[in-house]
């Protein structure tokens, strides 16, 4: 009877499948060639094909940076609109337009430039000062009363106005708006003045919104590279936040999540360290697949995209090309790095699950 039992609970199993955590290999990718599946393309991570895949375009538009070019600073800061000025007009002529005869200044104070750029003064009009340093200015003022009073001389002073400033929005120790007293301050100055990044933020990135567009940085490549440095201009604003980017982690590993970025680039052989690498009792590791999903627009015949917008990458832990191609492979955001399981863990776990029901069978027997 004992036997019995033993030889259906045994059936039983061996129809229903052992339990298990994660897919073996072969359920995932069958055979393993893209020319069998119409399906999914496979790709096995090689020094071979390592190029060509470092050519395809990202699978989404995370990790996509743009940025402003650093420029040239003005030797002078220049005037801006909203700026305001005081033009004092020095006149030593007996029959002045401007003065009288017990006075030889006329002050014009606190004129605020328009949104056109211009000012407008007594016997001369508007005048466009906008985006001219202040020498140039104060010598295209003179110029102008000239014409009109030849023995004028001009004298300009400048107050910032509010688009004189930037603005640190968030992800800093101390936001909020910086006067650009300096033409030559950058996107580090800027950081600096409000305190440093928040401690809190593991992989910082910077978001400068400049007019109609926002450009996006890590912070480590704007701090390593004195060309992502940009010189700021009145009304930019910027912001400190934590890099959005996640890949996830599936199957046999050591820790099942949904894993942050936690720098700017991040490699197959990085993942395998931030999901805790692999269980020892269960993960194949020959059998490491990166799931990929990529527009259908970058699919291509060629070596130049994936033959189909549902890529698999498949990477061999137990050989040095695999380990090494591993660092060399980047991992994109949205990524799916599933470790399979080894077919002997599934075997062993049906051997020991029949080593119970045998004892469970003897007890039986014994009723």
């Amino acid at each position: 009877m004992r036997f019995v039992l033993v030889a259906v609970w045994a059936l039983l199993l061996v129809g229903c499948g052992a339990p298990r955590g994660a897919a073996i290999q072969s359920e995932i990718i069958g055979g393993g060639s893209p020319e069998t599946r119409s399906d999914l393309a496979i790709y096995n991570v090689t020094k071979a094909n390592l190029p060509a895949i470092s050519r395809w375009p990202a699978p989404n538009s995370d990790g996509n940076y743009s940025w402003p070019s650093r420029g040239s600073a003005p030797v002078e800061k220049p005037i801006r609109e909203f700026d305001r000025v005081d033009v004092i007009v020095w006149d030593s002529e007996e029959s002045s337009l401007l003065s009288t005869p017990d006075q030889n200044t006329v002050q014009m104070r606190d004129m605020q430039v328009s949104a056109g750029g211009t000012i407008f003064l007594p016997f001369v009009g508007s005048v466009h000062i906008a985006g001219m340093p202040h020498s140039a200015a104060r010598a295209r003022i003179q110029r102008k009363y000239s014409e009109v009073i030849p023995s004028a001389q001009v004298q300009l002073n400048i107050k910032q106005g509010t688009r004189g400033t930037v603005s640190v929005v968030s992800g800093v120790t101390r936001p909020g708006p910086i006067t650009l007293d300096d033409p030559s301050f950058s996107v580090l100055n800027a950081i600096a003045a409000s305190g440093g990044p928040d401690k809190n933020l593991k992989n910082p990135s910077v978001k400068l919104i400049r007019g109609n567009r926002t450009y996006l940085r890590p912070l480590d490549q704007v701090m390593s590279s004195a060309s992502y440095d940009t010189f700021l201009r009145p009304g930019d604003k910027l912001a400190v936040e934590d890099d959005r980017r996640y890949f996830r982690s599936l199957g046999a590993a050591s820790k099942e999540a949904i894993i942050p970025f936690t720098k700017s680039e991040i490699s197959a052989l990085d993942a395998m360290s931030l999901i805790g690498g692999l269980s020892d009792a269960r993960a194949n590791p020959k059998g490491i697949l990166i799931l990929r999903e990529y527009p259908q627009s970058a699919v291509r015949q060629d070596d130049k995209g994936p033959d189909n917008a549902r890529s698999v990458f498949v990477i061999d832990l137990t050989t040095a090309d695999g380990l090494f191609s591993a660092g060399k492979l980047q991992i994109h955001s949205k990524d799916t790095v599933l470790v399979t399981e080894s077919s002997v863990a599934a075997g062993r776990t049906l051997l020991l699950l029949l080593r119970q029901l045998t004892g469970a069978a003897f007890d039986v027997s014994r009723l």
